[in-house]
């Protein structure tokens, strides 16, 4: 998901750069350069994206020929994938697409502020950036699917690793300043009496919507999910195995526009309308309201924390601590050990913290939100290390990702020569 996400935030960008490019005055006359199968590449195609790989990085001369034509590899190989993927009768429906759409206007959004900001950015409506992308979110899926087919489950064994290290040790780059981080989650839940009070308004608000008929007025008026007030609750077109089993079961057993009774999930309660349905997906609108801790519950956990910080300062091991009293069950068992992060990756409410930590330091309680439970933790700096060239003995994960990738291309590549003989295409003059 998060190569998804840079990929498409790369692709409006090259699109807000197209925009001015195909604006500049004197522009060449456009021509086709290369078919692939029955599809046409234009030079205004492979120009815009010259064009952006310059803007990417200004030692790039966008005047290189030998830049116009590794970009012209680029598309005839898409092409060809493109021509495969039909041929292997992989498809894309329209949930999909429009999942990922609405994935990467929420991400828009967020860096944005608004759907104002983007319309105002891109000069067109969200329906139409919709529209225009439609085709450029399909073909991206795709390649994925296929490529996700023939090379998804290729992995390197541990004597590989070896291998590839001995033969690329020198060229291997530097991995950057990382530092070592462990931490301990305390978990907050809202009393019953909190619970109660939610079912309660949960149930007289179904009570009105069955009488009213009105189910976007409560959202708008009651649910407690910002991301979907605007569109009257909508989620989108669902997959099945996307949502909680719990609302998931619901929701598939509605009929058209029934209404369902309060769901509890671990995010709350919701009330569910359907609107639409396939056998693997659904079409929902939801009104949550979510069960809250109050600032008791909040103050407890962080004197539980703030106990832990006074035994660990006594002498007692942070990771021994952690087995014993974190909630976090991914981690507990390996002492509360996050990971070895380099230090600029980190996310910047983290780093503010892990950079005020000497060495062996141990933070204060702090929030820490993870999808659906809203918990505190305390967080300890173990080490830093140096940037350093890895090695099999020190960084075996990173080498094996690493390696797992050079794999995965290295057949890709050699799966698109093989296209390049059994698939028609031809540069033009």
């Amino acid at each position: 998901m998060k190569f998804f996400k840079i990929w498409l935030s790369l692709l409006f960008l090259s699109f807000y750069i197209y925009i001015a490019f195909s604006q500049i005055e004197g522009e060449t006359i456009d021509k086709i350069v290369a078919v692939v199968g029955d599809e046409m590449i234009m030079l205004s195609d492979v120009q815009s994206h010259v064009y952006f790989l310059a803007q990417q990085d200004p030692t790039i001369n966008p005047e290189d020929p030998k830049i116009f034509n590794y970009v012209l590899d680029q598309l005839i190989n898409e092409k060809l994938v493109l021509i495969k993927a039909k041929e292997d009768s992989i498809n894309v429906s329209e949930e999909e697409i429009d999942q990922r759409w609405q994935f990467q206007l929420n991400a828009l959004i967020d860096r944005y502020g608004s759907e104002k900001r983007i319309e105002d950015l891109y000069g067109m409506s969200i329906p139409r950036l919709k529209s225009e992308f439609r085709d450029e979110i399909k073909k991206f899926l795709l390649i994925e699917k296929i490529k996700e087919k023939k090379f998804g489950n290729i992995k390197v064994t541990e004597r590989e690793i070896n291998e590839l290290y001995e033969q690329f040790k020198d060229s291997l780059p530097t991995l950057p300043e990382q530092v070592e981080l462990y931490h301990i989650v305390k978990n907050i839940s809202a009393p019953e009496e909190v619970r109660r009070q939610k079912y309660e308004l949960a149930k007289r608000v179904r009570d009105s919507i069955i009488q009213t008929g009105n189910f976007g007025r409560f959202v708008r008026k009651y649910s407690e999910d910002l991301t979907t007030v605007n569109s009257d609750g909508e989620l989108g077109w669902v997959p099945r195995g996307r949502l909680f089993p719990e609302f998931e079961r619901v929701a598939f057993n509605l009929q058209f526009n029934e209404v369902s009774p309060p769901i509890e999930t671990p995010l709350g309660f919701h009330i569910v309308q359907l609107l639409g349905k396939t056998k693997d997906s659904v079409l929902v609108r939801h009104i949550l309201f979510k069960i809250t801790p109050t600032e008791v519950e909040i103050e407890n956990a962080k004197r539980f924390l703030d106990s832990l910080r006074n035994l660990f300062y006594s002498g007692i091991p942070f990771e021994e601590l952690a087995k014993k009293y974190s909630d976090e069950l991914e981690t507990r068992g390996a002492g509360g050990f996050l990971g070895r992060f380099p230090v600029k990756d980190l996310p910047e409410n983290l780093r503010v913290i892990v950079d005020t930590l000497p060495v062996g330091g141990l933070s204060a309680p702090v929030l820490y939100k993870t999808h659906p439970n809203e918990s505190y933790h305390i967080i300890f700096k173990k080490r830093v290390i140096p940037p350093h060239k890895p090695s099999p003995q020190t960084d075996f994960k990173e080498l094996e990702q690493f390696f797992t990738t050079y794999k995965q291309n290295k057949l890709y590549l050699e799966w698109i020569n093989e296209l390049r003989k059994t698939i028609y295409w031809e540069l033009l003059k």
